[in-house]
């Protein structure tokens, strides 16, 4: 497919569409290529055909539905990001999935928005994540937040965290697992373990993936 001109600066973000449905597909690759500075560089229905197409054209962003025949746009990021973390990936869904929030937000997911979200907002989405910046639908992640932090408000909820606990943090928010955070950190897998294990404690959390959704949450902060 071939895109809008370039912008003042000469850079297009490049992005590829997975989505069964080919119809979906059309119209947001229609939405988007109206944009100067974006181009749809390829285009997927199954997570096999998302799999060996885009590490071929490399985009800035894969917008990834959820659900796929043969798999899921997790799973799909998730090896994406593995092999080419350069790549953003933005999950596109018509369902508010708590489970597979948190399933995207350990996949390294950038964003994730419903598929409700208004034309205009997408394209800001895709900018965002293309920028290296964070996006999840305040819709599907409020109540998950909320009952996170137990209700409770906490003016810096990683005040107790030390700065080698909160790097972890910052590791798991991408997708990490403890091998990689190990030779990442050059640290035996046994001890990112053990400063999980204690970062969770601090944080009151029971799962590292409610630790994953908090990054989201805080993504953008200095701290």
């Amino acid at each position: 497919m071939t895109g809008g001109v370039t912008d003042s600066a000469g850079k297009q973000i490049r992005v590829f569409l997975v989505d069964d449905h080919e119809v979906v597909r059309r119209g947001v690759a229609a939405l988007l290529e109206t944009e100067d500075d974006m181009t749809v560089v390829g285009e997927a229905g199954t997570a096999e055909q998302a799999l060996s197409r885009i590490p071929v054209v490399l985009p800035d962003v894969a917008v990834l539905d959820v659900r796929l025949p043969g798999g899921s746009g997790v799973q799909v990021c998730r090896d994406i990001r593995s092999g080419h973390p350069e790549i953003a990936c933005l999950m596109l869904t018509s369902f508010a999935d708590e489970d597979a929030l948190y399933d995207a937000v350990m996949a390294g997911a950038a964003g994730y928005v419903l598929k409700q979200i208004h034309g205009a907002d997408l394209v800001g989405a895709v900018r965002t994540v293309a920028a290296g910046g964070s996006l999840l639908d305040s819709g599907s992640t409020g109540a998950m937040m909320e009952r996170l932090r137990g209700g409770q408000s906490e003016p810096d909820p990683l005040a107790e965290l030390t700065p080698q606990e909160r790097q972890i943090l910052d590791l798991i928010g991408e997708g990490m697992t403890n091998r990689q955070i190990g030779e990442r950190l050059y640290l035996a897998e046994k001890t990112v373990k053990n400063y999980v294990s204690a970062l969770l404690s601090k944080l009151d959390l029971k799962r590292r993936t409610q630790a994953a959704v908090l990054v989201a949450e805080l993504r953008g902060r200095r701290y």
